[in-house]
């Protein structure tokens, strides 16, 4: 039975470490827990109408580093309690006074917030070496949370520029005036144009959680606009420059992987037309 729980708590251990690995260490891959939480906290807000606001992806972050520090407390704690109280040193007189769960889940919330009060301290060899380890791993979790959040604005960052820019397009009506432009003008545009949305491209698959992160004002939401940038590609197809068209044809395949990307992560869809429109829809973010 002891060895049975020191396994369930391993196991809780290994589960929670390697979604900290996918989530933070190798992104493309993503921690399937992390995304589960994400995933479910959006279709809550969903469902509420978005009232959650721009709160719904740092929350939902939140969320994850609060079920990562469970299953670190949790995992710990079973594999303490088959050696409680024996294995351990209380400054308490009464080892009994708590139950043993309370104290094995005492003992390792105190480990991994490397606390060191000292009043409990294990006295088996292998647990002394055991709790370093867990002390440890609550410093990097404490680290790695931090830098989460840090991390994480880049991107958001770099998609409200692209989101400005299109916006300022629409407002001059870029692509309608696409044909009036010097051909070396228009392929310069979309050349930019081809570079920020291959950037996205990429933020999305390093940082799927950002797209979870609502836009507070439409001006900056890239789901409000991306539309927009269909337009310019019929605009670019329809040149009579070879450059504008060259430069059109990269535009457009930077589109398809974006569409691509959000298809097969968040949405569904077959074209860009119907990503980029479920898209705005799942976001809210309709042209009014």
């Amino acid at each position: 039975m002891n060895t049975a729980i020191t396994l369930v708590g391993i196991l809780l251990i290994m589960v929670g470490l390697r979604d900290m690995f996918h989530q933070l260490l190798h992104p493309p891959s993503h921690g399937s827990l992390s995304r589960g939480v994400f995933s479910v906290v959006w279709r809550m807000s969903r469902v509420m109408k978005h009232r959650l606001g721009t709160a719904v992806g740092p929350g939902a972050m939140v969320l994850v580093i609060v079920l990562w520090v469970l299953l670190q407390v949790f995992g710990w704690a079973l594999v303490y309690l088959p050696h409680v109280p024996e294995d351990f040193s209380y400054s308490d007189a009464d080892p009994t006074r708590y139950p043993d769960f309370a104290d094995a889940l005492y003992v390792s919330l105190v480990t991994l917030a490397t606390l060191g009060f000292g009043d409990v301290v294990a006295v088996d060899p292998v647990l002394r070496l055991v709790t370093p380890l867990q002390g440890l791993t609550g410093f990097a979790l404490l680290t790695a949370s931090l830098t989460w959040f840090i991390q994480i604005y880049p991107p958001l960052s770099r998609r409200r520029a692209l989101a400005m820019s299109l916006n300022g397009m629409k407002h001059s009506r870029f692509a309608q005036r696409l044909a009036d432009l010097q051909p070396a003008v228009a392929a310069v545009a979309l050349e930019q144009l081809t570079r920020d949305i291959a950037q996205s491209c990429i933020d999305f698959n390093q940082y799927g959680e950002t797209y979870y992160f609502r836009e507070q004002h439409a001006d900056l939401s890239l789901a409000r606009y991306l539309p927009y940038t269909l337009e310019i590609r019929a605009a670019a197809g329809a040149s009579t420059s070879p450059d504008v068209q060259l430069s059109g044809e990269r535009f457009g395949f930077a589109l398809q992987k974006l569409s691509e990307k959000l298809s097969h992560e968040f949405l569904s869809g077959n074209t860009p037309q119907e990503v980029f429109a479920a898209y705005a829809a799942d976001h809210r973010a309709h042209q009014r």
